[in-house]
């Protein structure tokens, strides 16, 4: 059994109150909302933290409510197993409740949350190991050393966002918030990842994610993901795609390759997709999807992109009006 390592512990009972302890010591805290992804990292020796904010206690961050253009705010607290029975997101929004559904088992579900699925820490099987395991390797660029056994010589960290809720979340076009005790900014979900292995989103350490804001889905919009995995329960994706088409435009978006997912578009006519925009966003992706090593055999993972891309333009699936 792996222990835990000492750590101070808070519990805010507000949101103000968790942003005022972050804004405290921001480069000494961490967050910790479901726990699924941070608690094996505390055991493993790859996080240590001096201080955890738990915030399983702010109800402001538990809310999903309609928003005044149409669309629907979801706060960073829901749940995964919330959001994937949410009826308003099934109707509307198909291919997130599906994501969310897909993401580990019916007990990581039920503690995971949105916020913690869009933070979750990039994966590397270099990294992802014990610190015994990472030491005898000698370490890497994500934590304690200065070398890539990705790429040979690399001197930036590849690891991969391997996430399950934000490709749908970009083919729906969501806005991410973010509140400190300094402000409250919004940022397209395309620009909250940085490409960065070790720090793959742009979030300041003292910032906190407090929900996503979903725009009102057009009239013929239609969506669908995909996930690929080793096992059909509990893994990690190895490649997960997400489409949508409607308003005149398909939109793919694919991640679990790099440290940032790639969204694509294409315009379409309305309808059913013609195999002519099928085949441009399959030739996109084959163009500037790349897998690495990071997460498996890089080759037939690549190979699988655009049967994958395929699949999800294909089964496009309508939203429609809540009961």
């Amino acid at each position: 059994m792996l222990p835990l390592p000492p750590f101070s512990w808070l519990a805010p009972r507000s949101l103000d109150e968790a942003i005022d302890a972050l804004a405290a010591a921001p480069d000494e805290t961490v967050l910790l909302a479901g726990g699924t992804d941070l608690l094996p990292h505390l055991k493993y020796g790859r996080r240590a933290p001096r201080r955890v904010i738990g915030l399983g206690r702010l109800p402001e961050l538990a809310r999903v409510e309609p928003t005044a253009d149409g669309g629907l705010w979801v706060g960073a607290g829901v749940t995964l197993d919330h959001l994937a029975a949410e009826p308003r997101v099934v109707a509307r929004y198909p291919a997130l409740a599906a994501a969310a559904a897909a993401v580990g088992s019916p007990q990581l579900r039920r503690m995971g949350t949105l916020g913690g699925n869009l933070c979750l820490d990039t994966r590397c099987r270099y990294f992802d190991q014990s610190a015994f395991w990472r030491g005898a390797l000698g370490h890497c660029l994500k934590k304690d050393g200065d070398t890539c056994h990705v790429v040979p010589g690399g001197r930036r960290c590849v690891a991969a966002l391997a996430a399950d809720t934000p490709a749908p979340l970009l083919v729906y076009e969501a806005t991410i918030e973010l509140r400190s005790a300094r402000a409250a900014r919004r940022l397209a979900l395309t620009d909250f990842y940085a490409g960065d292995g070790l720090r793959p989103h742009v979030a300041a350490r003292d910032e906190l994610v407090t929900g996503v804001h979903l725009p009102a889905p057009a009239v013929d919009l239609r969506s669908a993901h995909v996930k690929l995995r080793a096992r059909a329960a509990i893994d990690f994706p190895l490649l997960a795609v997400a489409a949508a088409g409607g308003g005149g435009e398909a939109r793919v978006a694919v991640t679990a390759l790099g440290p940032r997912p790639r969204l694509l578009r294409a315009p379409a006519p309305p309808g059913p997709l013609p195999d002519a925009t099928i085949d441009a966003l399959i030739a996109l992706a084959r163009a500037r999807c790349h897998p690495l090593a990071s997460l498996g055999d890089e080759a037939w993972r690549a190979a699988l992109i655009a049967p994958s891309v395929r699949r999800a333009l294909t089964s496009l699936q309508p939203s429609r009006e809540t009961p």
